[in-house]
Order: C-alpha cells, then sequence, then structure tokens
C-alpha cells in the first residue's frame, strides 16, 4: 500500500489546488456564472479534497 502515498509536498499543493478552486467556485456562484464553471471548480476541489483526506501521507521520499 506504500505505492498510494503522497509526499508532504504534493499533499500540501493539492490542499492549496483545493482552496484555490473552491474560492473560484464561491465567486463564480455568486456573480450566477456559467454552471459548467460550477461543475469544473467544484469537481476540482472535491477530488482534491478526497484525495488528501484518504491517501496516506508518507515521510519517507
Amino acid at each position: 500500500m506504500q505505492d498510494f502515498a503522497l509526499t508532504p509536498t504534493v499533499a500540501t499543493a493539492l490542499f492549496v489546488l483545493a482552496c484555490l478552486a473552491g474560492y473560484q467556485y464561491r465567486r463564480t456562484w455568486v456573480k450566477e456564472g456559467p454552471r459548467w464553471q460550477l461543475w469544473v471548480f467544484g469537481t476540482v476541489a472535491g477530488l482534491s479534497l478526497a484525495i488528501v483526506g484518504f491517501v496516506p501521507v508518507t515521510m519517507s521520499g
């Protein structure tokens, strides 16, 4: 199961990506923008957080 572990750098990058996608989702939602953008940003944020939440982080590189 070690093959499916994230490094701390990758986990941090995914978390930052999720935060940025969530921020864009909210901006698009407030401006009542196109629904396809809501789906894209929401999916990116959700998948990123799911990966960070369910894939273990290893300290050895």
